[in-house]
């Protein structure tokens, strides 16, 4: 089998199953299999796959035929520039929480020599992403889970930060070092209970839940975030965080305007409320 009938036979398979973006998932397993870059895919559609190649790619399209989302099964995504590892411990990074990341290197950079935390690290593409962009900057990032722990870890120091960052067992703040924060980055669960069963299948069987949701209305890691935050950041430091598409209005009213100057909630590229940005007094 070559290339192009390779291409062709897993796209037919696929969305016979409805899976989305069949022609582009069948280009991307074959490029990985074959350890081929996209150009050369499209420039070679006669090259032969071996047995090998072609036994693997049935066992690949068979795991995306029941929706485990490609990049777990490519172990890889991309975000902010950098790729990172991923596996069935962490959340995939998505290009929402880009525009965090972007506001969190722009409130940080004029400030010099300062450290940062990260509540609920997952892949680490928050904080890494961070550091890569700004390298006098530190962080220590928390995460519940030991395995995305390990997962964060690992993409450290594929990106040469792993120095910079301290990367400890947490429970929101529960074991982070009792010390002055510039600023507080969180990608945290909020999806409420009762919409995961709406999740597209990809991420309700498959990404992490402690990771996406949190009490009832999504908020119960949110609140914790958001009331313990005042007294870990250093005065006129920032708390950043995702937040559902319908929940800004809780949000906003989570925080004391006694200890907080300034709210500001940003759109994603959608329009949607997603980002909370927040200065202390």
């Amino acid at each position: 089998m070559n290339i192009a009938q390779a291409i062709l036979q897993i796209k037919e398979t696929l969305n016979q199953g409805d899976v989305p973006d069949a022609r582009r998932d069948a280009e991307l397993l074959v490029s990985f299999v074959a350890g081929k870059n996209k150009t050369f895919i499209v420039a070679h559609p006669e090259h032969e796959l071996s047995a090998d190649e072609t036994s693997r790619l049935d066992n690949l399209t068979s795991r995306r035929l029941a929706r485990e989302p490609l990049q777990y099964i490519l172990g890889r995504q991309e975000f902010y520039g950098l790729e990172f590892d991923v596996t069935p411990d962490v959340l995939i990074p998505r290009p929402e929480t880009e525009i965090l990341v972007e506001r969190a290197v722009e409130f940080l950079k004029p400030r010099g020599n300062h450290r940062f935390c990260e509540i609920g690290i997952g892949s680490g593409c928050i904080s890494i992403s961070v550091l890569y962009q700004l390298k006098n900057v530190t962080a220590i990032a928390g995460d519940v889970s030991k395995a995305a722990l390990t997962v964060s870890e690992r993409n450290a120091q594929k990106h040469g930060v792993r120095d910079r960052i301290q990367l400890i067992e947490s429970d929101v703040y529960s074991n982070i070092p009792n010390m002055y924060f510039d600023a507080i980055l969180s990608n945290p669960p909020y999806v409420p209970e009762r919409d995961l069963t709406t999740l597209q299948p990809e991420v309700r069987d498959h990404e992490p839940q402690v990771a996406l949701t949190s009490g009832a209305q999504g908020l119960d890691v949110i609140h914790k975030l958001v009331s313990g935050a005042s007294s870990r950041l250093n005065d006129g430091g920032a708390l950043i965080f995702e937040m559902g598409f319908n929940q800004s209005p809780l949000v906003s009213e989570l925080f004391d305007r006694h200890l907080w100057k300034s709210i500001e909630i940003l759109p994603d590229l959608q329009g949607i409320p997603r980002i909370a940005f927040a200065v202390k007094r």
